[in-house]
């Protein structure tokens, strides 16, 4: 009588071992079946927004620092953003020829009024922002700065769908950071272009950052490097050593980090096999 084929159970006496198993144990072992394969340029054009949001962390950084040392005048730094966010909102519209306005039913008219609305209201209460933090004192204040920049950060939308992804608590990090450093300036004018430049810097240039890679993934590394030239050269301006220390950061996290990812992908072995747990498929 032929002896009975070996199964892979627990629950049945077939006469061995319970870690006994044979030739056929492995037969339907598989090897990376679901091993998602990078390819470098695409990888470094999805590292860009970390450096474009890190870029922009500077650029603010520089602006106060230069406002607080006298070095630059909050007039013309406001006509830079008043002139930067036109054109910007000129480019998010020509994008996508008006789609957007369309499918939310908005008209310049009621932009120029949501505009107007906000530039009223943070020029009226500059007075108040920068003298609510005022009894704090300046080391607190640049410790929390700090830490909601940092918050900015590590809360953004870098275009993932993470739990740990939260668009309005980046955003109001980032101004209450700009609220906290406003008070350290020494009129209203400072306070108030200390917030504005906030929200350009944090709200409407990841917004038009975004636009963009839809709709022109191309041109990702120009708006990278654009971003990198123009923080280095700010921090340039303030210190040297953390401009160089800036750019072979945005040198790593852009160039040296997709490089490394991509050349240990040889060394995935991912094995499945009946063994795994079963995935729902969500239609």
């Amino acid at each position: 009588m032929a002896a009975a084929k070996w199964r892979k159970v627990l629950y049945m006496d077939q006469g061995v071992p319970d870690n006994y198993v044979d030739s056929s144990f492995l037969e339907e072992l598989q090897k990376n079946i679901y091993i998602r394969h990078y390819e470098y340029w695409n990888v470094v054009r999805e590292t860009g927004v970390v450096t474009q949001q890190l870029s922009s962390t500077c650029i603010f950084v520089v602006i106060f620092i230069l406002m607080s040392e006298h070095r630059a005048e909050p007039a013309g730094i406001l006509i830079g953003a008043l002139i930067t966010t036109i054109l910007g909102f000129l480019l998010f519209d020509l994008i996508d020829q008006g789609q957007w306005r369309a499918e939310d039913r908005r008209s310049l008219t009621d932009d120029a009024r949501s505009a107007l609305i906000f530039v009223s209201y943070a020029f009226g209460l500059s007075p108040v922002l920068q003298t609510l933090t005022d009894t704090i004192s300046t080391d607190t204040i640049y410790a929390m700065s700090v830490f909601m920049l940092l918050a900015n950060l590590i809360f953004h939308d870098y275009g993932t769908s993470k739990v740990v992804v939260s668009q309005s608590l980046s955003l109001n990090a980032s101004v209450f950071a700009s609220v906290c450093l406003a008070s350290r300036l020494p009129s209203s004018l400072h306070a108030f272009t200390t917030v504005t430049v906030s929200l350009q810097l944090f709200a409407l240039w990841p917004a038009l950052r975004r636009k963009l890679k839809i709709f022109h993934p191309g041109s990702q590394h120009l708006v990278t490097w654009t971003s990198v030239i123009i923080a280095t050269l700010g921090l340039l301006a303030v210190h040297t050593v953390a401009a160089v220390g800036f750019f072979l950061l945005h040198i790593v996290i852009t160039y040296a980090i997709p490089l490394w990812l991509v050349s240990l992908q040889r060394y995935k072995n991912n094995i499945h096999g009946p063994w795994d747990e079963a995935i729902i498929q969500h239609s």
